[in-house]
């Protein structure tokens, strides 16, 4: 992870309008963050697989100076090429997506005007700590990704991305028995630090062990699309 990182405050971004240029209602737009390692890609490229029958989905990727995560995802085919767009930041992950968005911004708005209607754009950070949050600006909901090998004390230490995040999610779980790390403990810190905001606790080794996201995932966009959501 990236620890050494010197931060200014964060730039202040309002919601971004919710609706096209032709006034209809743009797509949801998710943000994924997390440490390096965390799985954030291999969660984007699940969703996709899960969801892409039924939604049209576009992603875009954020990396520091490559396209690496973006390459998975297109040898993956996990969509087609056209609907996955990739980012180099050249600067700390957070800059691009909480305190200068207008790369990512500039990147979601064309792939809503190439593609036309969309239903969901999620957003990968680059790799970061435990502080990277997205700008209201750039997403409407934001998803942190944390694993278990990394220690099952992660939620106990908080964090902004822990305790504000939409939907934390704890993933790589069929490793915890080989790590040592207590799964209850780790839903019991994540309780005290995210009061009701929802956890998830995912393995996408198996079939369907990225369920618990893909079913939020839906929720939101539901209440999207019927106007209730913030």
């Amino acid at each position: 992870m990236h620890l050494d990182h010197v931060h200014t405050e964060p730039r202040t971004y309002g919601p971004a309008s919710s609706t096209r240029p032709d006034a209809g209602r743009r797509a949801l737009r998710i943000g994924l963050g997390g440490p390096v390692g965390s799985g954030k890609t291999a969660t984007v490229a699940a969703l996709c697989r899960a969801l892409r029958d039924t939604l049209s989905i576009a992603v875009v990727t954020n990396d520091i100076y490559t396209r690496e995560d973006a390459d998975f995802l297109l040898r993956e085919a996990v969509l087609p090429p056209v609907r996955i767009t990739a980012v180099e930041t050249g600067a700390c992950p957070h800059t691009a997506i909480r305190d200068d968005i207008s790369a990512n911004l500039e990147a979601v708005e064309d792939l809503e005007e190439r593609l036309g209607h969309l239903d969901l754009v999620l957003v990968e950070s680059g790799g970061d700590n435990l502080t990277a949050t997205f700008s209201k600006g750039l997403v409407d909901a934001q998803v942190f990704i944390i694993d278990v090998a990394g220690g099952d004390d992660i939620p106990r230490k908080g964090g902004p991305g822990v305790t504000t995040a939409d939907l934390l999610v704890i993933n790589k779980t069929d490793l915890a028995p080989y790590v040592g790390s207590d799964l209850e403990a780790m839903a019991r810190d994540a309780k005290v630090q995210r009061g009701d905001l929802p956890v998830a606790f995912t393995t996408l080794k198996t079939e369907d062990g990225v369920r618990p996201v893909a079913e939020w995932v839906r929720v939101r966009l539901a209440e999207w699309n019927a106007g209730t959501a913030a």
